[in-house]
């Protein structure tokens, strides 16, 4: 059988305004970017891994830590309204035309620092052993989700026809963890030109593992995470 293959990228636009230069900024002793190339570097079933970026530093900083960044990505898909399909489709065009055309996409964000190896290989497995064409990582989240209007009203938005107070009535939500790991089929991505397919399956992640670094808090807070996170680990397992 023919083995696939499977394209790691790793998206890193070099514009971000809520924590500047954060892809390359260091986070607890090396840059943050340098974590998910690493990661990625060490799966057994990754063909190549790319960083997709605009910016000159950050492909330094890649290719230093052993990426590859072939091309930089153009300033149309580099805007804060960019959406990562349109970079990564755009990528896939610039590859086959150098002969290359892999046949899964794996998505890692930088911004997933507690992500670990067995959250991707429980990814690609569930992608193997099932018709899915993209498999994507959750989180638990609480089931009832609220909007605050203009005047500071709170609207349910999901409530349903038999709504109860009690939580334990309503089924398990999740959310997307900060885009811990996108497999998605190369074929599937470009019929429906979205990352996620109709035929998508989750691996469900733990919730303190899952967050996102967006603002300056919650850096903070992942880097107290990862110098702890072995205490976290031992001391959460301790409540079973």
């Amino acid at each position: 059988m023919k083995k696939s293959r499977v394209l790691v990228v790793i998206p890193a636009r070099g514009g971000s305004k809520r924590i500047p230069n954060k892809n390359i900024r260091p986070f607890v002793n090396k840059p943050l970017i340098a974590y998910t190339i690493e990661q990625a570097l060490a799966l057994p079933f990754a063909d190549r891994v790319i960083v997709d970026t605009d910016s000159p530093h950050i492909a330094k900083v890649a290719k230093e830590s052993g990426a590859e960044v072939p091309f930089l990505r153009s300033a149309r898909l580099a805007s804060d309204t960019s959406q990562v399909v349109d970079s990564t489709l755009h990528l896939l065009e610039r590859l086959a035309s150098d002969g290359y055309k892999p046949d899964y996409i794996l998505l890692l964000q930088t911004t997933s620092p507690l992500r670990e190896h067995e959250d991707i290989k429980k990814s690609w497995a569930l992608m193997q052993k099932t018709k899915a064409d993209t498999v994507v990582c959750v989180c638990p989240t609480h089931p009832q989700l609220y909007y605050l209007g203009k005047k500071g009203e709170l609207e349910l938005i999901n409530r349903s026809k038999r709504y109860s107070t009690n939580t334990q009535a309503w089924r398990d939500a999740y959310i997307l963890n900060g885009s811990f790991a996108y497999i998605v089929n190369v074929k599937a991505l470009k019929r429906e030109k979205r990352i996620i397919t109709k035929k998508t399956k989750a691996v469900v992640c733990p919730k303190w593992r899952s967050i996102d670094l967006d603002t300056p808090e919650e850096w903070v807070i992942a880097e107290m995470l990862v110098k702890n996170r072995d205490i976290i680990a031992k001391r959460i397992e301790n409540f079973k």
